[in-house]
Formats: structure tokens, sequence, C-alpha cells
């Protein structure tokens, strides 16, 4: 069930939530099937398009084109040849060839990328456009791709061979420890049915060999109209006109063949449960999964609706009673969720999943029968209840003063679930009133009763995944049994609820006062010095009407650690956070919660201390009571928290241990960064040096002094009511009698760092059960002070154009990998305002072991043509496209000027003028887009990166382990002829 803006002409659109009525209904009422809210109908060559006018974000739409058409449709030679044609798509059509589509969405600033823009399931192909609406051609020319994608995908024996390589790659990908895991797990999920055996990606070997008269055959069997919807949500002035464009461009399309009959593939019944002890070398931890199907019921009356509300609650009650468990002495298990999945057409399930200490698993499994087994006995509490009820009405109140609001992407979605599964599409508004008048009328045991469908006896499957083997088949079947047995002969005692204390703030402070109050109108903003020295810089947006942000940050972090310090101190975030930062325990302060939306975290930095918070304005006070507490909260170390904590971080490590990229990952951050111990990966002899006391002691003076910190808050603030909890739970901070922690930003010690200044190409060999290869190719970077808010621009262009033309080569021309992406790194400068500023630029993408390096010069070669020649006049238009673009987004995003006016306060130029420092970081933004040229663009790869890009490069590729007979075979390659027929090796 979604939760949509309708346009019901009856109820106010600002009326609160609270003033909302109450609805009379009958259980048995029929919803309504029809979406409301959208323009829905059906061409006459059976079509279906929804269409809805939608202003968020502005001059932007969402486009789809929903297919029912997925992987279980193919037979045995077709397997993964859904998936192909989805990949082909992009390629050729009957009007664009050589990627040309993808040419087209960047230069309109739609960005392509790996899973940005279709995905194939068991059941469905979805293709998705995010395009601006602001020029009419652009909407058009959009939704005629879409229509390209319906009926003119070409498959041509050219256009296979250029995709096979990113299909390979992409399958290649997938072959790592979660991705066998998973496959294993559906595998077995799905026996007996055809499900089991049609995994999207396919089957390596049909990928490698198959026709393009094969997949062009499934491609005109399956791909038809009356199997397909265009989905179009955008800041549309007239919808019917967009109607009108998709009959223009579908309209005249006809499918060949007559309307295929989607088969239905029914998932058999199993009377006895199933289990499996998974093996996995590379598994980053153990975990439990426990799995009970059941049929996708039908939502089509106010009874479904309520149900489907109850089983929300018993998930989330549930979850809450795992979460409590996790933090207990020695807990079974390290987390613990459940939930509700539909898995395919036919079949949901209920999942329990939790991760576990190793040789844990059979602990953490009777742990998880055994709590849903109390449900079933006992039932939640009505005090459970509750609160769970209250987590709900906070999130469709949120929702309903949001209705105005809904991104267009989540509205799209909403209308593709309506098509796949007739899910119905009711309205924010008539849904918000359901929730209002159904809520408190579900009582605990009604709720209770969900836990029966967590049964053992059929439907259910049980694993059990270990990096080592430990536990058998017959143990979880052991387990099971206990467990059962204490049910029947109902050994479990009821849950034992905890107090929970009624205020966060005990005891009010006394408000400080405003000491000085100054106007920014030119970016809207109002800066307050409080009493005790803090900073609070606030805008008020109406971007969405529940949402308030606020980041606080001050100078000063891990950097000024000694070695000796750096290891414990480094651990007080997060030792901190399993106590309690705020004064309670995690699991109090959960309940304590119930019914608020308002989260707050703190982070201890290598140059700066941040809190952050997200709320709403209903709920501000609660937020900054949270900031008042964990600046007057001494956290102290408990003996079993510091223990849960130490015991998760060493499985961590080992995990890491186990994955083959952590050595590649290790020998990049080595290479590029040197040995310091900063950069150093933690060891478990680190961890045992850990004091938790200096730990504890360390983050508690990191949030102690109010007078170091700048807060921003952005969003939808009323001064009149926000300024007062300002000034009594931020200003009523109390300033100690001596400075703690205080810097200055231009005198804090640098983290020592250095870029090799040769080129230097290396393999990392890490043993692996499937080949693996990822590449690294990185490039040192150094920006010059006295030109440094322009460069910092032209950084963000360049790695976009690097990013963009090597994608072009490695993936379009050679058709050899599935993605690439270049990131920047300039994160271990210290916040001066003077000296320049290094980093690096790097290029990273997965490929075939056997053809890495060619690529890695395929890339190099590519850098140094556009060194010499520069890139195209189309080139420059289509990056810069896609940053106004994103601009464009940005300006009406709370996180955007959230991080801006951050940025503003933290630039070198900042004097304490903070329109001044905003003004001119947008000027060197102006100056680089109103300059970027093929030749500026060209001058600045030379500025900016070694030139050439050959002269100063690393290099690191991750290789699988050579086996042990393939490092033989060189020897065999010289013995004598007689030697090497009759020998034998035992490996």
């Amino acid at each position: 069930m979604d939760l949509l803006p309708a346009e019901a002409p009856s109820i106010a659109r600002k009326q609160g939530f609270r003033s909302l009525k109450l609805v009379n209904i009958a259980m048995d009422d029929i919803l309504e099937q029809n979406p409301v809210g959208v323009v829905y109908g059906r061409l006459d060559n059976g079509l279906s398009y929804y269409v809805r006018s939608n202003s968020k974000p502005k001059m932007r739409a969402a486009l789809a084109l929903a297919v029912k058409v997925g992987s279980v449709l193919e037979e045995e030679e077709e397997r993964g040849v859904a998936h192909i044609v989805e990949h082909l798509a992009f390629s050729a059509t009957k009007n664009y060839t050589n990627h040309d589509i993808v040419k087209f969405l960047e230069s309109i600033g739609a960005e392509f990328g790996a899973c940005q823009n279709a995905m194939t399931s068991a059941d469905e192909t979805i293709y998705e456009l995010f395009v601006p609406v602001d020029k009419p051609e652009l909407l058009s020319e959009a939704i005629s791709v879409l229509a390209e994608f319906s009926c003119e995908i070409r498959v041509s024996a050219d256009d296979l061979e250029k995709e096979r390589g990113a299909v390979l790659e992409e399958y290649r990908g997938g072959r790592n420890a979660a991705g066998r895991m998973q496959d294993a797990h559906w595998v077995l999920m799905m026996e007996g049915s055809k499900y089991a055996e049609r995994i999207p990606i396919g089957l390596e070997k049909v990928i490698r060999t198959v026709s393009s008269e094969t997949v062009k055959q499934f491609y005109k069997r399956w791909y038809h109209l009356h199997n397909m919807a265009v989905v179009a949500v955008g800041d549309f002035t007239d919808t019917q006109s967009v109607v009108e464009l998709i009959r223009t461009h579908f309209g005249g399309k006809v499918s060949i063949s007559t309307p295929p009959l989607i088969p239905e593939f029914p998932v058999p019944s199993h009377g006895e449960p199933r289990f499996s002890c998974f093996v996995e070398s590379e598994a980053g931890g153990s975990a439990v999964m426990i799995s009970c199907k059941m049929p996708v019921g039908m939502m089509t009356t106010v009874k479904d609706y309520r149900n489907s509300l109850a089983e929300a609650m018993f998930h989330c009650a549930l979850n809450q009673r795992f979460f409590k468990i996790s933090r207990r002495k020695d807990p079974p298990y390290f987390s613990c969720s459940s939930v509700a999945d539909v898995l395919v057409s036919p079949v949901k399930a209920y999942i329990m999943t939790s991760t576990c200490k190793e040789r844990g698993t059979i602990e953490s499994l009777e742990s998880m029968l055994m709590e849903v087994a109390r449900v079933r006995l006992h039932g939640f509490s009505d005090r459970e209840i509750s609160i769970v009820r209250a987590l709900m009405m906070s999130e469709i109140e949120s929702a309903f003063l949001e209705r105005d609001q809904i991104q267009s992407t989540t509205l799209r979605d909403e209308y593709l679930q309506h098509f796949f599964r007739n899910e119905p599409v009711v309205g924010i508004e008539y849904e918000a009133q359901l929730q209002k008048t159904i809520l408190p009328q579900i009582s605990a045991a009604e709720v209770s009763r969900f836990a029966g469908n967590f049964h053992t006896a059929y439907n259910c499957v049980i694993k059990a995944v270990e990096p080592r083997s430990c536990a058998t088949v017959d143990d979880l079947k052991a387990a099971v049994l206990k467990i059962n047995s204490l049910e029947e002969e109902r050994k479990i005692p009821p849950w034992d609820d905890e107090h929970i204390p009624e205020e966060i703030v005990t005891i009010k402070p006394d408000p400080g006062s405003i000491i000085q109050q100054s106007e920014f109108p030119s970016i809207g903003v109002t800066e307050l010095l409080l009493s005790n020295g803090m900073r609070v810089c606030y805008k008020r947006t109406d971007f969405l009407d529940d949402q308030v942000l606020f980041t606080g940050f001050t100078y000063g972090g891990l950097s000024e650690l000694s070695e000796s310090e750096y290891f414990s101190c480094s651990m007080g975030s997060t030792i901190a956070g399993e106590i309690g930062l705020f004064g309670y325990r995690p699991t109090v302060l959960m309940d304590m919660l119930a019914g608020k939306r308002a989260e707050v975290g703190a982070k201890v930095g290598a140059y700066m201390r941040t809190f952050s918070g997200d709320c709403s304005p209903s709920d501000l006070e609660t937020a900054l009571q949270l900031v008042y507490q964990l600046f007057t909260t001494n956290v102290a170390p408990g003996e079993e928290e510091v223990k849960i904590v130490m015991q998760m971080a060493e499985e961590a490590i080992r995990a890491q241990e186990r994955d083959p990229y952590t050595a590649f990952a290790n020998r990049v951050r080595e290479l590029n960064y040197g040995n310091s111990y900063f950069f150093r990966p933690i060891r478990i002899s680190d961890l045992r040096k850990v004091d938790p006391i200096k730990a504890c002691e360390y983050f508690n003076s990191c949030f102690k002094d109010p007078s170091n910190f700048t807060v921003v808050i952005v969003g939808n603030i009323d001064p009149t009511v926000s300024i007062p909890l300002v000034l009594q739970y931020l200003g009523g901070i109390p300033k100690p009698s001596e400075s703690v922690l205080h810097f200055n930003r231009d005198d804090l010690k640098g983290l020592p760092f250095t870029f090799p200044a040769t080129v230097i190409r290396e393999e990392v060999r890490s043993p692996m059960v499937e080949a693996q290869c990822s590449v690294q190719l990185a490039f040192p970077v150094e920006l010059k002070n006295s030109s440094m808010m322009e460069e910092i621009h032209f950084v963000g262009f360049l790695s976009k154009l690097l990013e963009t033309k090597i994608m072009q080569v490695l993936r379009f021309k050679h058709g050899q990998i599935y993605s690439v992406g270049v990131s920047v790194f300039l994160g271990g400068n210290k916040p001066s305002r003077t000296g320049d500023v290094r980093g690096d630029i790097s290029v990273n993408f997965s490929c075939d072991p056997d053809i890495s390096w060619k690529l890695v010069d395929f890339a190099l070669e590519e850098i140094l043509r556009l060194q010499e020649q520069g890139p195209s006049e189309q080139d420059v238009l289509s990056i810069l496209e896609i940053e106004q673009r994103a601009h464009e987004n940005g300006l009406q995003e709370n996180y955007y000027w959230l991080d801006r006016i951050l940025r503003s306060y933290q630039s070198r130029v900042y004097s304490g003028d903070i329109s001044a420092s905003f003004q001119v970081q947008d000027e060197g933004r102006s100056n680089v887009r109103e300059s970027l040229r093929p030749s500026t663009a060209q001058l600045a790869l030379r500025r900016i990166l070694p030139s050439p890009c050959k002269k100063q490069y690393t290099v690191v590729i991750l290789m699988p382990q050579l086996s042990r007979l393939r490092l033989l075979k060189p020897f065999f390659q010289y013995m004598p002829n007689k030697f090497s027929r009759d020998a034998k090796l035992c490996i």
C-alpha cells in the first residue's frame, strides 16, 4: 500500500493530521481498485498508462516502462536472456545506435549508470528515466525512448557481442560471497519450482554463447504491449498533453504476435522444514535465516488493509524485542530482524535474519525461535503494542503532512506496484484517515496472532551460514525440536518489560540568551551567538513540512592524538554508543522515543567532532533535549557493554580478513597514503590495547564545551517556537570554567600521507572461491591555495568527465566492464586556511582478470588523449548539463542547503561573514561553468593531474591467487615429454 497525495478537494491541503476526521467503515468495504490521483487508462494496442502531475522536484519527470516479463519465462537455453534484453535496450534500437540513448540522457543531464536505469527480476523488467522537462521536446524524446524499448530493441550479432562483456562482468561481480549465499538460499526457497532455476543474471555459459536469434525470439515472444505500462510522474502543467505524447509515441506501435498468456509458476508446498548449513569461506560472519513461505494475498477490502497494518505492527514489535535481546549480557546474536517480503508473484515469506559470533548459530537459532514461541504463548503486552502504534501513527502523520512534497520517483514506484501486483492506491488523505481510525482498534492479541505464521512445521526453510563448518543439519533440527518441546510444555516465561522513564531531561536547564544576532538575507540565514559561546545558524525552508535537519561541528579530532592514544580513543564513539550517548541505554531510549520522529548521532573524525539530527518540527524539542544530554552526560564504560562492542569489533575484523578485497584495499591505502597508524587497518592485537575508560573519557571531553561549536539548522522551523527551544537546550548547555579541547583550525596536526613520486603497478593476489578482479588507478592531485575556490569545482567537473569518457571506452567501445567510478579524495588535509591541498583522483572498475592490465592501459590512453587533444564540445556540454541539473535538484532539498551552509562556515575564505563565504563559493562555481570549454578542460586536466598522466600514478589490481598447479605449469613446459606425461600430482 502506498502513501500518495491524492487530489481530494474535500480535505483542506494544509489541514493538520490531529484534526483529521475518522472514517465510518465496515471491514467488508471494498477499497478503490483504480488508482487515485492519477490519469489511468489503456491504449487500443493494449498499453496501460499512468500520468500524474507532481511538482517535487520542480521541472523534472520520473518515467518508467514496466514489462511483465522476467527470467522465469526463459527456457533452459535462454537462461539470462531477459536480462540481456534489458542491456541491449540502451545499446541499440531502431532509431538509436551505438549507445546514442546513453549519450542523449547525458546531454540533458540525466545520468546513466549501473542499476540506475533498468532492472530485471524473476517476474518483471523495469526501464526508468529521470529527466528535465523545462523544455517540451525533452519529455517527448524521453517518452519516445521508452517506446523504442517496447518494440524496437535491435538485436543484431554485433550488438550482442558488444554487450556480452558488460553482462559477464555483472555476472562475475555477483559471484562474491554475498551473491553465492543469496543464490543458494533462493534455490533452497524455490526448490521444486521453475523459479529455483531462473535466477535473473542467468548462466555464464548462456551469456557467453547465446545467439542473437535466440535473444531476438525471446524479445518478440514476450515483449507485448498488453504486458506493459508507461508511468509518467512529474512537474506537468497539463497531464492530458502527456497522455497525448504517450499516444503519439506508443499508439502506432503494434506487437507482432497475439498477446501471450503469461503463465503462472507455482511454488510447491513442503510438509517438512528444509535445513541447510552453508559454509562460505569469504562470509562476513555467521548468520541464521528462518523463512516461512505463504501465498501472496490480494488487498481488496478494508479487512485486508487492517490485516496488513496488524502484520506490520507484529514485525515492528518483534524487532523491538530482538534489539533489546541483542543488548543483553552475553547476547545470542549481534543483530536480528523480522520482515514480510514478497519473493515472487505467488509467494511471500516471513523472514527472520540474525548475525552472530562464530560458532554461535545454534544459540542464535534457538533464541529466534524462542521469541516467536513466547509471542504465541503469551502475546505482546499492551504497552509494547502502544509503543508500536505510536511509531506507526508518527509515520503516517509525517506522510500526510508531506503529501504535497512526495518525490516523483516515489510516486512512480507506487504506480508500478499497482500495475504489477494490483496494490490499491487510495490516496494519502484517505489512507491517513484509515490508519487513524484502525490503528487504535488493533489489539495486542490481534497482533500476536501473526506469530502463527512463523511456524516450522511446513513451508519453512532454516539456514545457517558460517565461514567454517561448525553446525550440522542435525544440530538445526535438534534446536527446532527443543523449542517446540518447550512451547508444548509451556515452559517459556512471559516477556519481562523494562522500566521506561517519562522524561529525557528530568531537570530543565535555565535558558541561555542571545548575545548577538545577524541576518544574511541573500541566503535567507539568521545567525545567533548564544551566551554560552555556541553559534547557531538557521534557515527556514518549505521543501518538506515534516523535516528539520541540524549539524553541529567544531575543530579538533583524532589527528591530535598520539599513536598510543589513538586506538583507545578512536573506539570512544562506538563504546559510548553502546552504553548510551544521551544518558540512557539504547534499548530504553528506543521506547522513550516511540511516536516521536527525532534522531541524533555523534561522530569524532580526523579533524572535526560533529553531532547531527533529523526530526519533525513537532519533535524539535526532543531532538534538542538529546543534544543537551550529549553534552551533559558522562558516559562510563560498563563491563557488559564493552564486552559486546569488543566482540562485535573482533568479529568484524575477522570478517574483513576473510574478504579477498581486504588485502587489496589495505594495499591501496598503504601505497597511496603511507603506513601511518591513522590509515592502517585496525587489527585484533590493536583491540586488545583499547582502554575503555580512556575511550569514554575522551568521548566525554569531545562534547563538553558548547563554546567551540557552530550549529546549522535547516528545515520547516517557526522561529517563534524554535528559538525558545534553542535557547533552553542549546543555550542551556553549561560552559566549563576552563576551555575543553579548543583548537585553532590553522594549528591542527595534519595526517601524514605522501603519494608515490613514480609509477607503481602492482598485483595483489588473494585466495578466492570464484575469480574476482578489481582495479584502482590513482593520480595525485595538488590544488594551489591561490586558486582554491575555482580548482575545487574544476576537480568535480573533471572527475565526471573522466568517468564518462572511460565508461565510453571500456564499456561502450570494448564491451569489457559493467561500470566505472571516478572518485576524489581530499579529506586527508587539515582544514587550515593556508597552504595547498593534496589528495588523489582514482578510477575504479572490475573486469576479467585476464584482460585487466590491457584495460588499465586503455584507460591511461584515454586520459592521455584528453590531456593532449581535449574533450569534444559535446562532452563538455553534457558534463555542464549533468552538473546543472544536479544543482537545480539540490536547491530544493534541505540536505543540500545544510551542506552548503556548513561548507561556507568551514571554507578557508570564511572570516565571520557566512554570506560572503557562500558568495565566494558560488562565484567559483559560476566562473568555472562560464570558462569550461574543451580547451580549458584540457588545460585543467594537465594542471590538476600529472602531465602527461603516465609519468606518475599507481595501479593496484586484485587478482585471484594462482593455484599451485598453475604456478608449476611453466616448470612442466621444459620437462622431457616422457616425464611430464607419466608424472602425477596430488594437490
